[in-house]
């Protein structure tokens, strides 16, 4: 079909309906999102079924959503039992020893964000031609999603690089004050101990530990890292990191990031140039307009020049959606292509985000490669990036030079604060929990704040990624100008703690109760109630039952539990997950796509 067009389009889902109904946890971030995006609710009464959710309007036809916690019958029916099932419990627990829930709705947050990127690549479908009215998402695609490379690993052909072995920040000074610390390099890491008087060997045995904590999700390092730490006040250790290199964040609370929000949507997108049709060569990158039973983006390029998780994670779900992704590698290659552990020589973590990406290497510090990488951003549809802020300016590769090249180019940047925030601290995913509260909304009452171990907001910020690239191409569609899109680590945390945040400005207490989502041993394993049977389910002592039976006599009282999966490497079987999970050409496992379109 051809692409609807309206005037003065300045959202891109401006002139369209709203309906929605099903989960709250799910839809209500579903619904402020589409929101954002110019969506305008139904009139009352007009709502759709459980779970259903529709974009009506526009000269497009109606485009559906239906979302779910997990399939019918695998007793998977909640966020707790979507955590425990995926093994988020299990990956988030390594810190501190045993599987433990997540107090913040991970996982729904996530099915969010999944839904409103089917529904915009549906849309962005229908404009080109492509029959892709409804999608399906689920929250249990969403947790094996974010557990994927975790996941690829425990199923590699080596062992893990680092201990899997509880411990990690953050730190505590000699004034009680909880902080991370931050550095990518090991020679300011011995610097910053060194300047604290830590013991050499501790110092030396916990840069590996500390280093892997991003792919491990814990830090095993000597205790005696603690120790130091407790014996500085926090003015001298801010001293120690200044004077070293290395950076640290005191933990905020979910209060103090109320206080400072300044309400800004978790993306921006600008348009350039003036209003006019997509150029025919533009129209599918100069290839054939693909079938109707196609992928939503099939026939559109993507350009992506990412590095660790944020920006890759987005580009592959581009790919997966049915963009070409092209990868900017530096001479060499990626050199987290050989990160252990390894699939037939190849990174297992590194697969799960890259896996059926082309490459291209290109030194982007010298000009005739950069001026190679312009050339290839004309005949792209995306170019996506996380480099650190100012670096594309500085390389004559920033929104603005590329739109000169291709004015129809949706340029993309995943960055780490949106330069919203003063004088924050490095962008990597453990300092932005510290720095937005995520510390305190993911652990309940009763417990010492602390930053998850597990990369929960390199993973949302990459589906934020995804999100906005798919509203600039829709907004592309629509009014013929291409568009800057930008989306934040930042963002993707104030999504996740927007409930802690809104009980926080009712009054309330933004926590949970103590030992909220605590799974519950068995003779063998652990369970985990739904969150509406875990009070009733607590009272009972099923330590010497083995899990299957334990299950049953929480069943037959009407309580619903789930088994928590402590080895990732036995979800390929689980019969919870039933064809999700397979391996690609390199052995690793792989998850399915998160969406099913009809």
């Amino acid at each position: 079909m051809a692409s609807p067009a309206i005037s003065q389009t300045v959202r891109p889902l401006d002139t369209l309906r709203l309906g929605i109904s099903g989960p709250p946890q799910i839809t209500n971030v579903v619904a402020q999102h589409l929101r954002l995006l110019g969506a305008q609710d139904v009139a009352a009464g007009q709502q759709e079924a459980p779970g259903a959710i529709t974009l009506s309007g526009g000269g497009y036809e109606t485009a559906h959503a239906t979302v779910t916690w997990g399939d019918p019958g695998s007793g998977v029916v909640d966020e707790a039992t979507v955590q425990a099932a995926t093994g988020i419990m299990a990956v988030h627990g390594r810190r501190d020893g045993s599987p433990r829930g997540l107090a913040a709705d991970y996982t729904a947050t996530a099915t969010g964000v999944l839904a409103v990127q089917g529904l915009l690549a549906g849309l962005v479908g229908q404009a080109r031609g492509i029959a892709a009215t409804h999608v399906t998402t689920g929250a249990d695609r969403a947790g094996l999603l974010a557990v994927s490379q975790y996941l690829a690993a425990a199923g590699a052909d080596e062992g893990e690089a680092a201990e899997l072995a509880p411990g990690g920040p953050p730190f505590t000074s000699a004034d009680g004050i909880l902080f991370e610390l931050e550095t990518l390099d090991p020679g300011a890491w011995a610097a910053f101990w060194r300047a604290l008087d830590a013991p050499a060997d501790a110092m030396r045995a916990g840069w590996r530990p500390f280093q892997f904590r991003y792919a491990t999700a814990c830090a095993p390092f000597p205790q005696a890292l603690h120790t130091t730490a407790r014996s500085h006040p926090l003015e001298r250790i801010r001293q120690a990191a200044a004077l070293s290199g290395a950076e640290v964040c005191v933990l905020h609370t979910l209060a103090e990031r109320l206080a400072e929000a300044d309400g800004a949507p978790p993306w921006s997108l600008r348009p350039f140039g003036a209003d006019g049709p997509v150029p025919a060569s533009r129209a599918a990158s100069g290839n054939p307009v693909p079938s109707a039973a196609a992928l939503p983006l099939a026939g559109l390029t993507v350009l992506e020049a990412g590095r660790r998780i944020q920006a890759p994670l987005a580009a592959h779900l581009l790919g997966l959606l049915g963009a070409e992704v092209i990868r900017i590698e530096p001479p060499g290659g990626d050199p987290l292509r050989g990160m252990p552990p390894a699939c037939s020589g190849i990174s297992a973590r590194w697969l799960a985000l890259n896996r059926g990406k082309k490459a291209v290497e290109i030194d982007i510090k010298a000009e005739g490669d950069r001026r190679r990488l312009r050339e290839m951003a004309a005949g792209a549809d995306v170019f996506l990036h996380n480099w650190a802020p100012g670096k594309a300016a500085e390389l004559g590769l920033d929104s603005d030079d590329l739109a000169r090249v291709n004015p129809a180019l949706v340029y993309a940047y995943t960055g780490g604060w949106a330069d919203r925030i003063a004088d924050a601290p490095m962008g990597t995913d453990f300092m932005v929990q510290a720095r937005t509260g995520v510390g305190e909304a993911v652990r309940p009452e009763g417990e010492i704040p602390a930053p998850s171990l597990m990369t929960l907001l390199d993973v949302l910020g990459g589906l934020h990624g995804t999100e906005a690239v798919l509203a600039g191409l829709l907004l592309r569609e629509r009014t013929g100008r291409g568009v800057r899109v930008d989306s934040s680590l930042l963002g993707a945390a104030d999504t996740l703690t927007a409930p802690a945040l809104a009980r926080v400005a009712r009054g309330e207490n933004p926590r949970h109760p103590a030992g909220f989502r605590h799974p519950l041993p068995t003779a063998d394993g652990w369970i985990a109630p739904s969150d509406d049977s875990a009070l009733a389910a607590a009272a009972y002592d099923l330590r010497e039952l083995s899990t299957p039976d334990a299950l049953a006599r929480l069943g037959s009282h009407g309580l619903t539990a789930t088994a928590v999966t402590t080895d990732l490497s036995d979800l390929h079987h689980d019969p919870r997950f039933a064809g999700s999970i397979s391996r690609d050409a390199h052995g690793a496992p792989a998850v399915c796509d998160p969406w099913s379109f009809a």
